[in-house]
Protein backbone atom coordinates (compact mmCIF):
# COMPACT_ATOMS: atom_id res chain seq x y z
CA UNK A 1 0.00 0.00 0.00
CA UNK A 2 1.65 3.24 -0.88
CA UNK A 3 1.31 5.81 1.16
CA UNK A 4 1.83 9.91 0.20
CA UNK A 5 2.41 12.96 2.41
CA UNK A 6 -0.27 15.39 2.41
CA UNK A 7 1.41 18.49 1.24
CA UNK A 8 2.23 21.67 3.99
CA UNK A 9 -0.41 24.60 3.84
CA UNK A 10 1.77 27.70 2.78
CA UNK A 11 1.16 31.16 4.71
CA UNK A 12 0.66 34.22 2.44
CA UNK A 13 4.04 35.55 2.90
CA UNK A 14 5.34 31.60 1.79
CA UNK A 15 2.86 31.83 -1.29
CA UNK A 16 4.56 35.23 -2.51
CA UNK A 17 7.89 34.01 -2.35
CA UNK A 18 7.06 30.77 -3.93
CA UNK A 19 5.18 32.91 -6.89
CA UNK A 20 8.84 35.13 -6.87
CA UNK A 21 10.50 31.87 -7.18
CA UNK A 22 7.97 30.95 -10.37
CA UNK A 23 8.16 33.71 -12.06
CA UNK A 24 11.79 34.47 -11.97
CA UNK A 25 11.76 37.55 -9.91
CA UNK A 26 13.87 36.45 -7.36
CA UNK A 27 16.04 33.73 -6.92
CA UNK A 28 17.25 34.07 -3.32
CA UNK A 29 14.78 35.01 -0.42
CA UNK A 30 17.16 37.80 1.58
CA UNK A 31 14.87 38.97 4.89
CA UNK A 32 16.02 41.46 7.75
CA UNK A 33 14.79 41.80 11.14
CA UNK A 34 15.22 45.62 11.80
CA UNK A 35 14.97 46.71 15.78
CA UNK A 36 15.36 50.20 16.62
CA UNK A 37 17.44 49.69 19.46
CA UNK A 38 15.04 52.05 22.15
CA UNK A 39 14.39 49.95 24.11
CA UNK A 40 14.37 45.63 24.50
CA UNK A 41 12.78 43.29 22.50
CA UNK A 42 9.24 41.86 23.62
CA UNK A 43 7.54 38.53 22.45
CA UNK A 44 5.87 40.41 19.70
CA UNK A 45 9.07 40.87 18.43
CA UNK A 46 10.15 37.20 18.93
CA UNK A 47 7.57 36.52 16.63
CA UNK A 48 9.13 38.84 13.87
CA UNK A 49 12.70 37.21 14.74
CA UNK A 50 11.01 33.59 14.15
CA UNK A 51 9.50 34.85 11.06
CA UNK A 52 12.05 36.32 9.44
CA UNK A 53 14.87 34.41 10.32
CA UNK A 54 12.63 31.51 9.76
CA UNK A 55 11.49 32.02 6.02
CA UNK A 56 15.54 32.74 5.45
CA UNK A 57 16.28 29.03 6.97
CA UNK A 58 13.18 27.34 5.29
CA UNK A 59 14.29 28.57 2.10
CA UNK A 60 17.79 28.10 2.13
CA UNK A 61 18.63 32.31 2.36
CA UNK A 62 19.92 34.64 4.82
CA UNK A 63 17.96 37.08 7.50
CA UNK A 64 20.03 40.17 8.29
CA UNK A 65 20.17 41.94 11.73
CA UNK A 66 19.89 45.84 10.81
CA UNK A 67 19.45 48.13 14.09
CA UNK A 68 17.27 51.53 13.30
CA UNK A 69 19.41 53.59 15.06
CA UNK A 70 18.45 57.12 13.17
CA UNK A 71 17.14 58.31 16.65
CA UNK A 72 19.80 58.68 18.37
CA UNK A 73 18.37 60.92 21.75
CA UNK A 74 16.18 57.31 22.50
CA UNK A 75 18.96 54.87 21.53
CA UNK A 76 21.98 53.25 23.76
CA UNK A 77 24.41 50.64 23.45
CA UNK A 78 22.93 48.74 26.17
CA UNK A 79 19.54 48.21 23.77
CA UNK A 80 21.76 46.95 21.09
CA UNK A 81 23.81 44.50 23.31
CA UNK A 82 20.34 43.27 24.55
CA UNK A 83 19.02 42.74 21.00
CA UNK A 84 21.81 40.63 19.86
CA UNK A 85 21.69 38.81 23.00
CA UNK A 86 17.90 37.74 22.76
CA UNK A 87 18.48 36.88 19.09
CA UNK A 88 21.06 34.67 19.70
CA UNK A 89 19.14 32.90 22.72
CA UNK A 90 16.34 32.54 20.80
CA UNK A 91 18.23 30.13 18.43
CA UNK A 92 19.09 32.57 15.56
CA UNK A 93 22.20 33.97 14.11
CA UNK A 94 23.06 36.71 11.71
CA UNK A 95 26.64 35.56 11.16
CA UNK A 96 28.20 38.23 9.10
CA UNK A 97 25.42 39.94 8.21
CA UNK A 98 25.14 43.14 11.10
CA UNK A 99 23.99 45.95 9.69
CA UNK A 100 22.74 49.63 11.13
CA UNK A 101 21.07 52.06 9.59
CA UNK A 102 23.59 54.42 10.39
CA UNK A 103 26.30 52.13 7.96
CA UNK A 104 24.53 54.12 5.13
CA UNK A 105 24.60 57.74 6.73
CA UNK A 106 26.66 59.27 3.69
CA UNK A 107 24.63 57.38 0.81
CA UNK A 108 21.40 58.46 2.24
CA UNK A 109 22.51 62.08 2.52
CA UNK A 110 23.84 61.65 -0.84
CA UNK A 111 20.45 60.24 -2.20
CA UNK A 112 19.07 63.11 -0.93
CA UNK A 113 21.07 65.06 -2.53
CA UNK A 114 19.75 63.36 -5.78
CA UNK A 115 16.19 64.10 -4.91
CA UNK A 116 17.02 67.72 -4.53
CA UNK A 117 18.53 67.84 -7.82
CA UNK A 118 15.53 66.14 -9.66
CA UNK A 119 13.31 68.50 -7.29
CA UNK A 120 11.73 65.65 -6.04
CA UNK A 121 12.75 67.19 -2.24
CA UNK A 122 12.91 70.32 -0.64
CA UNK A 123 14.07 72.15 2.56
CA UNK A 124 11.05 73.14 4.58
CA UNK A 125 11.25 75.99 7.34
CA UNK A 126 7.59 75.87 8.80
CA UNK A 127 7.70 75.03 12.45
CA UNK A 128 6.43 71.51 13.57
CA UNK A 129 3.23 72.67 14.48
CA UNK A 130 2.77 74.32 10.72
CA UNK A 131 4.13 71.24 8.79
CA UNK A 132 1.05 69.63 10.99
CA UNK A 133 -1.43 72.34 10.39
CA UNK A 134 -1.06 72.09 6.60
CA UNK A 135 -1.01 67.98 6.24
CA UNK A 136 -4.77 68.52 5.99
CA UNK A 137 -6.98 65.11 7.27
CA UNK A 138 -8.50 62.03 6.05
CA UNK A 139 -11.23 64.06 4.58
CA UNK A 140 -9.69 67.05 4.05
CA UNK A 141 -6.45 67.51 1.29
CA UNK A 142 -2.96 69.24 2.91
CA UNK A 143 -2.04 72.94 1.88
CA UNK A 144 1.40 73.33 0.47
CA UNK A 145 4.36 74.95 1.97
CA UNK A 146 5.27 78.64 1.11
CA UNK A 147 8.85 77.27 1.04
CA UNK A 148 8.08 74.35 -1.57
CA UNK A 149 9.12 76.71 -4.68
CA UNK A 150 12.07 77.34 -3.60
CA UNK A 151 15.28 76.53 -6.30
CA UNK A 152 17.23 73.43 -6.71
CA UNK A 153 20.09 75.39 -6.03
CA UNK A 154 18.34 77.23 -2.79
CA UNK A 155 17.95 73.76 -1.63
CA UNK A 156 20.90 72.18 -1.96
CA UNK A 157 22.64 74.70 -0.06
CA UNK A 158 20.14 74.89 2.85
CA UNK A 159 20.50 71.27 3.13
CA UNK A 160 24.43 71.53 3.03
CA UNK A 161 24.22 73.78 5.79
CA UNK A 162 21.77 71.96 7.23
CA UNK A 163 24.97 69.44 7.37
CA UNK A 164 27.09 71.93 8.63
CA UNK A 165 25.43 72.54 11.86
CA UNK A 166 24.71 76.11 10.82
CA UNK A 167 20.97 75.49 12.09
CA UNK A 168 19.04 75.30 15.54
CA UNK A 169 17.16 71.71 15.85
CA UNK A 170 14.30 72.32 14.05
CA UNK A 171 14.76 75.39 12.04
CA UNK A 172 14.40 73.09 8.56
CA UNK A 173 13.35 69.81 7.64
CA UNK A 174 13.99 67.95 4.48
CA UNK A 175 10.35 66.92 2.42
CA UNK A 176 9.67 64.71 -0.30
CA UNK A 177 8.04 66.29 -2.88
CA UNK A 178 5.06 64.39 -3.65
CA UNK A 179 1.44 65.02 -3.31
CA UNK A 180 -0.46 67.62 -0.47
CA UNK A 181 -3.48 66.10 -2.10
CA UNK A 182 -2.89 62.71 -1.87
CA UNK A 183 -6.04 60.45 -0.03
CA UNK A 184 -2.58 58.98 1.95
CA UNK A 185 -1.52 61.12 4.57
CA UNK A 186 1.48 59.75 4.69
CA UNK A 187 2.55 60.59 0.67
CA UNK A 188 1.76 64.52 1.52
CA UNK A 189 5.16 65.42 1.52
CA UNK A 190 6.83 63.42 4.32
CA UNK A 191 9.62 64.46 6.01
CA UNK A 192 13.13 62.59 5.19
CA UNK A 193 15.36 64.76 7.12
CA UNK A 194 15.43 66.56 10.84
CA UNK A 195 18.00 68.41 12.61
CA UNK A 196 18.59 66.82 15.86
CA UNK A 197 21.63 67.64 17.85
CA UNK A 198 22.20 64.21 19.91
CA UNK A 199 25.25 62.48 20.17
CA UNK A 200 25.16 58.77 18.70
CA UNK A 201 25.67 55.90 20.24
CA UNK A 202 28.03 54.76 17.29
CA UNK A 203 28.59 57.94 14.74
CA UNK A 204 29.31 60.16 17.98
CA UNK A 205 29.02 64.08 17.22
CA UNK A 206 29.44 63.04 13.28
CA UNK A 207 26.12 64.14 12.35
CA UNK A 208 23.71 66.87 13.08
CA UNK A 209 21.03 65.91 10.63
CA UNK A 210 19.23 62.61 10.82
CA UNK A 211 17.09 60.61 8.22
CA UNK A 212 13.52 59.57 8.99
CA UNK A 213 12.81 55.65 9.33
CA UNK A 214 10.47 55.69 6.46
CA UNK A 215 13.02 57.43 3.94
CA UNK A 216 16.27 54.73 5.98
CA UNK A 217 13.72 52.20 5.74
CA UNK A 218 13.60 51.53 1.90
CA UNK A 219 16.83 52.45 1.18
CA UNK A 220 18.56 50.28 3.72
CA UNK A 221 17.38 47.46 2.24
CA UNK A 222 17.74 48.02 -1.82
CA UNK A 223 21.79 48.69 -0.47
CA UNK A 224 21.48 45.19 0.92
CA UNK A 225 19.66 43.54 -1.92
CA UNK A 226 16.65 42.50 0.35
CA UNK A 227 13.94 40.61 -1.17
CA UNK A 228 10.88 40.35 0.82
CA UNK A 229 10.89 43.23 3.65
CA UNK A 230 8.61 41.63 6.35
CA UNK A 231 6.74 45.09 8.26
CA UNK A 232 3.78 44.62 10.61
CA UNK A 233 -0.09 46.09 9.66
CA UNK A 234 0.56 49.63 10.71
CA UNK A 235 3.51 50.04 7.81
CA UNK A 236 1.01 49.08 5.35
CA UNK A 237 -0.08 52.71 4.91
CA UNK A 238 3.74 53.47 4.14
CA UNK A 239 4.08 51.21 1.77
CA UNK A 240 3.67 53.73 -1.43
CA UNK A 241 6.18 55.60 0.50
CA UNK A 242 8.19 53.12 0.83
CA UNK A 243 7.91 52.36 -3.16
CA UNK A 244 8.12 56.27 -3.89
CA UNK A 245 12.06 56.33 -2.84
CA UNK A 246 12.77 53.20 -4.43
CA UNK A 247 11.56 54.29 -7.76
CA UNK A 248 12.55 57.39 -7.58
CA UNK A 249 16.46 56.47 -6.97
CA UNK A 250 17.70 54.66 -9.88
CA UNK A 251 20.87 54.00 -8.92
CA UNK A 252 19.83 51.66 -6.00
CA UNK A 253 21.34 47.88 -6.87
CA UNK A 254 17.85 45.84 -6.07
CA UNK A 255 14.33 46.63 -5.60
CA UNK A 256 12.71 44.81 -2.71
CA UNK A 257 9.04 44.70 -1.77
CA UNK A 258 7.23 45.51 1.52
CA UNK A 259 4.99 42.59 2.65
CA UNK A 260 3.15 43.28 6.05
CA UNK A 261 1.29 40.69 8.24
CA UNK A 262 -0.50 41.28 11.03
CA UNK A 263 1.33 42.22 14.92
CA UNK A 264 1.29 39.32 18.01
CA UNK A 265 -1.31 41.08 20.28
CA UNK A 266 -1.56 39.50 23.43
CA UNK A 267 -4.40 39.35 26.26
CA UNK A 268 -3.46 40.53 29.79
CA UNK A 269 -0.07 42.15 28.37
CA UNK A 270 1.09 45.74 27.02
CA UNK A 271 3.65 46.07 24.36
CA UNK A 272 3.92 49.21 23.39
CA UNK A 273 7.70 50.14 23.84
CA UNK A 274 7.12 53.77 25.69
CA UNK A 275 4.78 52.11 27.99
CA UNK A 276 6.76 49.28 29.25
CA UNK A 277 9.83 51.98 29.79
CA UNK A 278 7.06 53.89 31.86
CA UNK A 279 6.82 50.53 33.53
CA UNK A 280 10.88 50.39 34.06
CA UNK A 281 11.19 54.05 34.65
CA UNK A 282 8.30 54.83 37.49
CA UNK A 283 9.97 51.09 38.98
CA UNK A 284 6.71 49.31 38.66
CA UNK A 285 9.03 46.64 37.75
CA UNK A 286 12.22 45.73 38.72
CA UNK A 287 13.89 46.41 35.09
CA UNK A 288 13.25 45.21 31.80
CA UNK A 289 14.22 41.63 32.54
CA UNK A 290 11.78 41.41 35.44
CA UNK A 291 10.08 38.24 34.75
CA UNK A 292 6.33 39.75 35.05
CA UNK A 293 7.77 41.93 32.05
CA UNK A 294 6.88 40.64 28.18
CA UNK A 295 10.30 41.09 27.26
CA UNK A 296 12.42 38.32 25.71
CA UNK A 297 14.80 38.94 28.60
CA UNK A 298 12.22 38.49 31.19
CA UNK A 299 10.87 35.54 29.79
CA UNK A 300 14.56 34.04 29.45
CA UNK A 301 14.85 34.76 33.41
CA UNK A 302 11.41 33.48 34.00
CA UNK A 303 12.44 29.84 32.46
CA UNK A 304 10.82 29.85 29.37
CA UNK A 305 12.59 28.21 26.81
CA UNK A 306 13.50 29.11 23.20
CA UNK A 307 11.72 26.24 21.96
CA UNK A 308 8.77 26.79 23.53
CA UNK A 309 8.54 30.36 22.38
CA UNK A 310 9.67 29.62 19.05
CA UNK A 311 6.67 26.67 18.93
CA UNK A 312 4.04 29.70 20.23
CA UNK A 313 4.95 31.85 17.24
CA UNK A 314 4.70 28.78 14.77
CA UNK A 315 1.18 27.77 16.39
CA UNK A 316 0.39 31.55 15.94
CA UNK A 317 1.17 31.44 12.70
CA UNK A 318 1.29 34.51 10.51
CA UNK A 319 -1.72 36.16 9.55
CA UNK A 320 -3.59 39.06 7.57
CA UNK A 321 -5.76 40.23 9.88
CA UNK A 322 -5.27 41.79 13.72
CA UNK A 323 -6.35 39.71 16.51
CA UNK A 324 -5.83 38.92 19.90
CA UNK A 325 -3.87 35.52 20.79
CA UNK A 326 -4.63 34.26 24.39
CA UNK A 327 -2.04 34.48 26.34
CA UNK A 328 -2.73 30.98 28.05
CA UNK A 329 -1.48 29.62 24.37
CA UNK A 330 1.85 30.61 25.40
CA UNK A 331 2.07 29.19 28.87
CA UNK A 332 1.06 26.08 27.52
CA UNK A 333 3.79 26.05 24.83
CA UNK A 334 6.20 26.62 27.76
CA UNK A 335 4.23 23.61 29.94
CA UNK A 336 4.23 21.40 26.88
CA UNK A 337 8.23 22.16 26.71
CA UNK A 338 9.37 21.53 30.02
CA UNK A 339 6.99 18.68 30.98
CA UNK A 340 9.44 16.85 28.46
CA UNK A 341 12.69 18.16 29.84
CA UNK A 342 12.19 19.56 33.10
CA UNK A 343 13.72 17.29 35.86
CA UNK A 344 11.58 16.73 38.85
CA UNK A 345 12.35 17.62 42.37
CA UNK A 346 10.51 18.00 45.44
CA UNK A 347 9.90 21.39 47.28
CA UNK A 348 8.41 22.95 50.10
CA UNK A 349 7.02 26.39 49.56
CA UNK A 350 5.48 26.87 53.28
CA UNK A 351 6.86 24.57 55.54
CA UNK A 352 5.54 22.35 57.84
CA UNK A 353 7.34 20.14 60.16
CA UNK A 354 6.65 16.63 60.75
CA UNK A 355 7.91 14.37 63.19
CA UNK A 356 7.35 10.47 62.55
CA UNK A 357 7.58 9.27 65.59
CA UNK A 358 8.16 5.54 65.21
CA UNK A 359 11.31 6.12 62.55
CA UNK A 360 14.85 5.80 64.04
CA UNK A 361 16.00 9.59 65.28
CA UNK A 362 19.56 9.27 63.76
CA UNK A 363 18.79 7.13 60.48
CA UNK A 364 18.53 8.49 56.61
CA UNK A 365 16.96 6.32 54.20
CA UNK A 366 17.85 6.81 50.10
CA UNK A 367 15.16 6.61 47.79
CA UNK A 368 15.79 6.50 43.93
CA UNK A 369 13.27 8.85 42.26
CA UNK A 370 13.21 9.17 38.44
CA UNK A 371 14.21 13.07 36.99
CA UNK A 372 11.39 12.69 34.01
CA UNK A 373 8.88 10.25 34.03
CA UNK A 374 8.58 11.69 30.50
CA UNK A 375 12.13 10.55 29.88
CA UNK A 376 13.43 7.44 31.24
CA UNK A 377 17.51 8.73 29.37
CA UNK A 378 17.26 11.36 32.39
CA UNK A 379 17.91 8.68 34.94
CA UNK A 380 16.69 8.83 38.43
CA UNK A 381 17.99 10.88 41.26
CA UNK A 382 18.61 9.98 45.10
CA UNK A 383 16.38 11.30 47.46
CA UNK A 384 16.94 11.47 51.15
CA UNK A 385 14.31 10.51 54.06
CA UNK A 386 14.35 10.92 57.53
CA UNK A 387 12.60 11.43 60.73
CA UNK A 388 11.84 14.72 60.68
CA UNK A 389 10.13 16.12 57.14
CA UNK A 390 8.61 18.87 55.74
CA UNK A 391 5.58 19.14 54.11
CA UNK A 392 3.13 22.26 52.75
CA UNK A 393 1.05 23.65 55.60
CA UNK A 394 -1.95 23.57 53.15
CA UNK A 395 -1.54 19.58 53.04
CA UNK A 396 -2.65 19.18 56.50
CA UNK A 397 -6.20 20.03 58.22
CA UNK A 398 -6.90 19.67 61.65
CA UNK A 399 -10.69 19.87 61.06
CA UNK A 400 -10.71 18.48 57.42
CA UNK A 401 -13.41 19.45 55.36
CA UNK A 402 -15.31 16.84 53.28
CA UNK A 403 -13.80 16.81 50.65
CA UNK A 404 -10.55 17.62 51.62
CA UNK A 405 -7.96 13.96 51.14
CA UNK A 406 -4.48 14.76 52.02
CA UNK A 407 -3.23 14.64 55.34
CA UNK A 408 -5.55 15.08 58.72
CA UNK A 409 -5.49 13.36 62.47
CA UNK A 410 -6.32 9.68 62.07
CA UNK A 411 -5.83 9.80 58.14
CA UNK A 412 -3.12 8.14 56.16
CA UNK A 413 -1.59 9.50 53.39
CA UNK A 414 1.54 8.14 50.38
CA UNK A 415 4.62 10.29 50.61
CA UNK A 416 5.75 10.19 47.64
CA UNK A 417 8.55 7.62 46.39
CA UNK A 418 9.00 6.87 49.84
CA UNK A 419 5.97 5.09 53.25
CA UNK A 420 2.44 5.36 53.91
CA UNK A 421 2.20 7.76 57.07
CA UNK A 422 -0.99 8.56 59.68
CA UNK A 423 -1.02 11.54 61.61
CA UNK A 424 -2.04 10.92 65.84
CA UNK A 425 -1.72 14.59 66.81
CA UNK A 426 0.01 17.93 66.64
CA UNK A 427 1.88 20.02 68.68
CA UNK A 428 0.92 23.77 68.80
CA UNK A 429 2.76 26.70 70.27
CA UNK A 430 1.25 29.27 73.16
CA UNK A 431 -0.70 30.94 70.25
CA UNK A 432 -2.44 27.88 69.52
CA UNK A 433 -0.60 27.54 65.97
CA UNK A 434 0.41 23.70 64.82
CA UNK A 435 3.93 24.12 64.95
CA UNK A 436 4.37 20.06 64.12
CA UNK A 437 2.62 16.92 62.62
CA UNK A 438 3.15 14.16 64.69
CA UNK A 439 2.99 10.40 62.86
CA UNK A 440 3.67 6.89 62.52
CA UNK A 441 4.86 5.42 59.11
CA UNK A 442 3.97 1.58 57.75
CA UNK A 443 7.62 -0.11 57.29
CA UNK A 444 5.69 -2.23 54.87
CA UNK A 445 5.04 0.29 52.59
CA UNK A 446 8.94 1.38 51.47
CA UNK A 447 8.76 2.76 47.77
CA UNK A 448 5.13 4.04 48.00
CA UNK A 449 2.62 0.68 47.90
CA UNK A 450 1.42 -0.96 50.12
CA UNK A 451 1.56 -5.21 49.95
CA UNK A 452 -2.14 -5.45 50.62
CA UNK A 453 -3.18 -3.75 48.17
CA UNK A 454 -4.83 -0.27 50.09
CA UNK A 455 -4.57 3.11 48.48
CA UNK A 456 -4.69 6.37 50.01
CA UNK A 457 -6.49 9.15 48.73
CA UNK A 458 -3.53 11.56 48.89
CA UNK A 459 -0.12 11.54 47.51
CA UNK A 460 1.89 14.48 49.12
CA UNK A 461 5.32 15.89 48.18
CA UNK A 462 8.02 16.49 51.04
CA UNK A 463 11.65 17.22 52.07
CA UNK A 464 13.75 15.39 54.66
CA UNK A 465 14.50 18.37 56.83
CA UNK A 466 17.56 17.49 57.72
CA UNK A 467 18.84 17.65 54.65
CA UNK A 468 16.79 20.23 53.06
CA UNK A 469 18.41 23.22 51.11
CA UNK A 470 16.97 26.75 51.99
CA UNK A 471 16.17 29.00 49.16
CA UNK A 472 13.83 31.89 48.38
CA UNK A 473 11.42 31.77 45.57
CA UNK A 474 9.29 34.24 43.51
CA UNK A 475 6.12 33.53 42.40
CA UNK A 476 5.13 35.78 39.68
CA UNK A 477 1.92 36.22 38.13
CA UNK A 478 0.45 38.13 35.26
CA UNK A 479 1.31 41.90 35.69
CA UNK A 480 -2.34 43.01 35.08
CA UNK A 481 -5.92 42.08 36.24
CA UNK A 482 -7.88 42.62 33.29
CA UNK A 483 -7.77 40.69 29.78
CA UNK A 484 -6.95 44.29 27.97
CA UNK A 485 -5.26 46.81 30.39
CA UNK A 486 -5.48 49.57 28.44
CA UNK A 487 -8.88 49.92 27.99
CA UNK A 488 -9.77 51.74 30.89
CA UNK A 489 -7.31 54.31 30.24
CA UNK A 490 -4.52 54.86 32.59
CA UNK A 491 -3.07 50.87 31.90
CA UNK A 492 -1.14 51.48 35.45
CA UNK A 493 -4.43 51.39 37.40
CA UNK A 494 -5.11 48.05 36.58
CA UNK A 495 -1.90 46.84 37.60
CA UNK A 496 -2.02 43.40 39.62
CA UNK A 497 -0.82 44.46 43.04
CA UNK A 498 0.22 40.62 43.77
CA UNK A 499 1.67 39.86 40.81
CA UNK A 500 4.52 39.09 42.82
CA UNK A 501 5.37 37.30 46.17
CA UNK A 502 8.23 36.36 47.73
CA UNK A 503 8.66 33.49 49.62
CA UNK A 504 12.16 33.59 51.65
CA UNK A 505 12.85 30.35 53.56
CA UNK A 506 11.15 27.45 51.13
CA UNK A 507 13.03 24.15 51.60
CA UNK A 508 14.02 21.91 48.22
CA UNK A 509 15.48 18.17 48.09
CA UNK A 510 19.77 18.33 48.26
CA UNK A 511 19.60 17.12 44.71
CA UNK A 512 19.34 21.01 43.68
CA UNK A 513 22.47 22.24 45.69
CA UNK A 514 24.62 24.18 43.32
CA UNK A 515 22.39 24.42 40.52
CA UNK A 516 23.38 27.15 37.59
CA UNK A 517 21.36 29.85 36.83
CA UNK A 518 18.95 29.23 34.10
CA UNK A 519 18.46 25.33 35.34
CA UNK A 520 14.78 24.17 35.21
CA UNK A 521 12.63 22.36 37.80
CA UNK A 522 9.20 20.80 38.00
CA UNK A 523 8.61 21.35 42.15
CA UNK A 524 6.12 18.35 42.28
CA UNK A 525 2.57 19.61 42.40
CA UNK A 526 3.75 23.00 42.14
CA UNK A 527 4.33 23.78 39.13
CA UNK A 528 7.61 24.71 36.74
CA UNK A 529 10.74 26.71 38.09
CA UNK A 530 13.89 28.02 37.37
CA UNK A 531 17.44 29.35 39.37
CA UNK A 532 17.50 33.00 38.72
CA UNK A 533 19.75 34.32 36.60
CA UNK A 534 21.38 36.83 39.45
CA UNK A 535 21.42 33.90 42.68
CA UNK A 536 24.39 33.70 44.40
CA UNK A 537 25.73 32.09 46.99
CA UNK A 538 24.63 29.62 49.56
CA UNK A 539 20.97 30.82 49.22
CA UNK A 540 19.94 30.16 45.92
CA UNK A 541 16.63 32.32 44.43
CA UNK A 542 14.00 30.37 42.37
CA UNK A 543 11.48 32.13 40.30
CA UNK A 544 8.03 30.20 39.00
CA UNK A 545 7.39 29.68 35.37
CA UNK A 546 4.19 29.13 34.96
CA UNK A 547 1.60 26.44 37.34
CA UNK A 548 1.28 23.18 36.12
CA UNK A 549 -2.01 24.11 34.60
CA UNK A 550 -3.82 27.27 33.68
CA UNK A 551 -5.54 28.68 36.22
CA UNK A 552 -6.68 32.27 34.29
CA UNK A 553 -7.48 32.05 31.24
CA UNK A 554 -10.83 30.52 29.36
CA UNK A 555 -9.14 28.56 26.79
CA UNK A 556 -5.83 27.30 27.44
CA UNK A 557 -4.94 25.87 24.41
CA UNK A 558 -5.89 26.56 20.41
CA UNK A 559 -7.44 23.22 20.30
Amino acid sequence: MSTTETPRSLNFIEEIIEDDFKTGKHTEVVTRFPPEPNGYLHIGHAKSICLNFGLALEYGGRCHLRFDDTNPAKEEQEYADAIKRDVHWLGFDWQEHLYHASDYFQQLYDFAEHLIRSDKAYVDSLTAEEIREHRGTLTEPGRESRFRTRSVEENLDLFRRMRAGEFEDGAHVLRAKIDMASPNINMRDPVLYRIKRETHHRTGDDWCIYPMYDYAHPISDALESISHSLCTLEFEAHRPLYDWCIDNLPMLPSKPRQIEFARLNLNYTVMSKRKLLRLVQEKHVNGWDDPRMPTISAYRRRGYTPEAIRAFAEEVGVAKRENVIDVALLEHSVRNHLNKTANRVMAVLRPLKVVIENYPAIETEWFDSPNNPEDASAGTRRVPFSRELWIEQDDFMEEPSKKYFRLAPGREVRLRSAYFVTCTGVVKNDAGEITEVLCTYDPATRGGDAPDGRKPKATLHWVSAGDAIDCEVRLYDRLFRSEFPEDAGDFLADINKDSLEVIPHAKLEPSVKGATPETRYQFERLGYFVVDSETTGEHPVFNRTVTLKDTWSKVATKG
